[in-house]
């Protein structure tokens, strides 16, 4: 089947969910595309409003099976092994029901088709946190907020199994493999871009360096975590009260991991620079109502889920510039490269930033 006959396919089978779920009618505007495969439409029916999801599940590689070794989800390949949703709506939808249900913003699921991978979910509105705060909202009361939220999260209880419409999830633990996975990419993608090839005594150095900094999550007491929680994820809800009026969009992927993980997210934004002035506060403010101990054991978490996280989007937006074409996503890099690099100044990371100031000698002094 070619690719224009694919198209017309699926828009055939997205008319006919639509109008099995009562939306047929309804006008669709497509949404602008993000850096995943999934499509996204809004829906107008009078004075009534949703969103449509389209998620082909044939479209993304295999997703991790439950039980599976490191060895068995590094075949399937990569979202397998860093234990990635894909686009499996019944993640999306399980998890959204489950933090809805516990008080918690997620969209509700007003349609779904599983098996096609099409959902109906509540339209949350417009004011992202992206664009809320430059037309003028507050930015400390809304990352105020969010944190908030991020800390009511991680003091509610999950279980790992969710199910919602007729679909199962089973969300996993962010592991060590996957972890490493990810920061694999700075080395497949970012260093051959910006340096050399990665020899194969470096890539076993780096693994190394990472299985020693990462130990050091274990302080803490893992919860769930979105994984993709940050300004353009965020949506302001002022109607709401307490942790409701942060409006969540983006938490498909979500592993029970450390609580840092998705503060980490939200303050070292790949897209936003969040005000200086504002960092330690929330740091402090969620380590309180988070209910933490350990301060000291926290912050070293944080700078290593930071380099972690940021050499992971270093080395996507590479790729996503010189495989897929977007090359938009290599204007985002000094700002990560400025958190990476921030990130590595911590005691925690020596081991690392000792790697990348051999390899890549310009990037930290």
């Amino acid at each position: 089947m070619s690719a224009s006959q694919s198209d017309s396919a699926r828009a055939a089978d997205r008319r006919a969910f639509l109008a099995a779920s009562g939306w047929g009618d309804a006008a669709a505007t497509p949404f602008p595309g993000d850096a995943s495969t999934r499509r996204y439409f809004g829906l107008t029916k009078g004075s009534d409003t949703a969103i449509l999801m389209d998620a082909p599940a044939a479209s993304e590689a295999p997703v991790c099976p439950p039980g599976a070794s490191p060895q068995e989800r590094a075949k399937l390949g990569y979202n397998a092994l860093a234990r990635l949703a894909g686009n499996n709506v019944a993640a999306f939808a399980g998890i959204g029901d489950a933090l809805h249900a516990r008080g918690f913003s997620a969209p509700r699921i007003f349609a779904a088709d599983m098996a096609r991978g099409f959902l109906v979910i509540e339209h949350l509105g417009d004011d992202l946190f992206a664009r809320a705060i430059p037309a003028g909202a507050h930015e400390g009361r809304l990352y105020a907020g969010a944190v908030d939220t991020l800390a009511a999260i991680y003091r509610s209880s999950f279980t790992p199994d969710f199910t919602a419409h007729g679909g199962s999830w089973r969300v996993e633990a962010y592991d060590t493999p996957a972890l490493l996975a990810e920061t694999g990419l700075f080395l497949d993608w970012y260093m051959p871009h910006f340096g050399e090839e990665p020899s194969d005594q470096l890539r076993a150095d780096w693994r190394g360096a990472w299985e020693g900094v990462l130990a050091l999550l274990g302080a803490h007491t893992p919860g769930l975590a979105l994984r993709d929680y940050h300004a353009e994820n965020l949506i302001w809800l002022p109607k709401r009260e307490a942790e409701a009026q942060t409006g969540l969009l983006d938490f498909q992927d979500a592993l029970f991991a450390h609580p840092a993980y998705d503060l980490v997210s939200l303050l070292e934004d790949a897209r936003r620079d969040v005000s200086p002035d504002l960092i330690a506060p929330l740091k402090v403010r969620f380590f309180k109502h988070a209910k933490l101990s350990d301060r000291t054991g926290f912050d070293a978490a944080y700078a290593v889920l930071g380099a972690q996280r940021n050499a992971k989007i270093l080395g996507i937006f590479v790729r996503l510039a010189k495989r897929d074409g977007k090359p938009r996503y290599l204007d985002l890099i000094p700002r990560v490269r400025a958190h990476f690099v921030g990130d590595l100044a911590h005691p925690a990371l020596a081991p690392v930033a000792k790697l990348v100031r051999t390899a890549l000698p310009e990037m930290v002094s």
